[in-house]
């Protein structure tokens, strides 16, 4: 049986997939925590199909998107689907690796809400930002996450590989969403890569930032079902 996977981005866990979770409750996704528990991009992915033998159907948002990228570069006749949302296959830029670099500083002296609420009006659409629900969950998870995850998953990210080498390659169906106005992996980011996966179906929200799975839940999962019934 093919085997659903749902991987979160930097710093997230099960509460970025909650809507998904219920809306495709039929496939029995799993939600990976493999970022937790691994330092590297490669070692993610490598873990990840050891834990879960067979086909896949992988779903990744932000890092986890990277994750699910390096998983079907390496074991590409095992992943039967790959959906990518809020994501970028190129490798880390100087610009976001000096970002980065200042914000570990920050996570290492245990300064994480300081760094993360302001944080809020990149990771969201302005009108999402302003909901105190949502950013009081985005903030939850990130601090349930902690400053040691936060300085390794940072760390993972800005030396993960250049995936635009092996996605011309792929023969997978492939979904590529990403909100109209992400500004962490804007959809520039997703042209690229559906541009580069043969057939690849791209999909652009509107009103939504990078946190597109907990923005615009319904769309996200009216776009996942319609994807995962046709495979």
């Amino acid at each position: 049986m093919t085997q659903l996977v749902l991987l979160p981005g930097l710093a997230g866990d099960a509460a970025m997939w909650q809507s998904q979770a219920r809306a495709l409750a039929g496939w029995q996704p799993h939600i990976s925590d493999v970022h937790m528990r691994h330092g590297r991009i490669e070692t993610m992915a490598s873990a990840l199909l050891a834990e879960h033998p067979g086909e896949l159907v992988l779903c990744g948002a932000s890092m986890g998107g990277m994750v699910a990228m390096e998983a079907a570069r390496q074991a590409p006749g095992r992943v039967r689907g790959l959906a990518l949302l809020g994501t970028t296959a190129q490798p880390e830029t100087p610009d976001m690796q000096a970002l980065r670099e200042d914000a570990v500083k920050l996570f290492e002296q245990g300064q994480v809400a300081e760094v993360i609420e302001p944080n809020l009006r990149f990771a969201f659409h302005p009108h999402h930002a302003a909901d105190p629900a949502l950013a009081r969950a985005y903030v939850d998870f990130v601090l349930r996450a902690g400053a040691g995850q936060l300085v390794r998953q940072n760390r993972a990210v800005m030396a993960r590989p250049d995936a635009r080498t092996h996605l011309p390659a792929l023969r997978c169906p492939v979904l590529v969403v990403c909100g109209e106005d992400d500004q962490l992996t804007p959809p520039d980011c997703s042209r690229e890569i559906a541009a580069l996966v043969p057939g690849a179906r791209l999909v652009l929200l509107p009103r939504c930032g990078h946190m597109l799975t907990m923005e615009r839940p319904q769309a996200v999962n009216a776009v996942l079902l319609a994807w995962l019934n046709n495979l």
